[in-house]
């Protein structure tokens, strides 16, 4: 394994990934997403999160190969952009709800 690091984000990021499509899925349920883009960022945060679990299992896959370490490094950055992104998502909502 290239390091411990690659195991924590493919599941983190697989649970990410979950909670983003249950809050599409729930979105789009409610009729909620005709009003506003947060559907359309919280996609964009999966698609992140997916790239990121992929990277992440084949750097787990590579072992400790330079290779390896190269994926680790990209699904940590794109971990990290995801993140980034869920925190600006609850900026967002927070604002919608504060101003209701």
């Amino acid at each position: 394994m290239a390091t411990k690091t690659s195991q924590h984000i493919l599941g983190t990021s697989a649970n990410l990934l979950g909670f983003c499509l249950f809050i599409i899925t729930s979105l789009h349920i409610t009729n909620k997403s005709e009003n506003n883009l947060i559907d359309e960022f919280t996609s964009l945060i999966a698609l992140l999160l997916a790239f990121s679990s992929i990277f992440s299992f084949i750097s787990i896959r590579k072992e400790n190969t330079k290779v390896g370490l190269l994926y680790e490094k990209i699904a940590d950055y794109i971990f990290f952009a995801a993140l980034i992104g869920i925190i600006c998502i609850i900026c967002v909502l927070i604002v919608i709800f504060w101003w209701r």
